[in-house]
């Protein structure tokens, strides 16, 4: 099916991501997961592993959307080089993040049982000074990129707005399940924006 040439490429970008978004949300939401455990009649083992690869999927989808986007600046020289450092260092924060809460939890490679059974509360390393440190590293990671198209530029916009919704319904489910150790938590750490006067070194597991 071809496009309209009524509408500009940037618009079908923004279609997508809304309907990334929207698929993305519900596939995490307890009730579409409750829902699919009644259908199949059987127990979610690998749910998230098969969410994460539907959301990869989807998110090329939603990015071929807007092969030719317009070029709005770029990092010249050693600004770029300085940019991609610091790129790196962000996506070594990440991994280490995600070393911290497992990486068989993360990737869905642990089935859901023994994800339930062995999670807990992590509050040292990154998560001591900020509650959501996947998001705001990511993000910011978006941000410095040495070479922003309107793309790129949307994407980066669209995907902080998502990542603050996202953390806002995350709260609600860690306060369920930790219940007055995550209000404790709250109190001390901040929401999104790091303060690394608080930065404890993580505990070995």
């Amino acid at each position: 099916m071809q496009r309209s040439s009524l509408l500009p490429d940037y618009t079908f970008f923004l279609i997508r991501f809304m309907i990334f978004a929207i698929i993305h949300s519900l596939l995490a939401s307890k009730l579409v997961k409750n829902w699919v455990t009644v259908l199949t009649g059987r127990e979610l083992r690998f749910y998230r592993l098969s969410y994460n690869l539907i959301s990869f999927v989807m998110f090329g989808w939603v990015m071929a959307a807007y092969r030719n986007s317009p070029v709005l600046y770029y990092a010249p020289g050693a600004w770029s080089l300085a940019l991609y450092l610091a790129q790196l260092m962000i996506v070594l924060i990440l991994f280490n993040c995600m070393h911290q809460t497992g990486w068989g939890a993360f990737l869905g490679i642990k089935p859901l049982p023994a994800i339930k059974t062995s999670e807990q509360l992590v509050a040292t390393g990154w998560y001591s000074c900020v509650r959501h440190p996947l998001y705001f590293f990511s993000v910011l990671f978006m941000v410095l990129n040495p070479v922003m198209t309107l793309q790129w530029l949307m994407l980066t916009i669209f995907t902080a707005i998502y990542f603050t919704a996202g953390a806002l319904i995350e709260e609600h489910r860690l306060l369920a399940q930790f219940g007055h150790r995550y209000r404790c938590y709250q109190k001390n750490v901040p929401f999104i924006i790091p303060n690394l006067k608080k930065l404890k070194k993580p505990t070995n597991a």
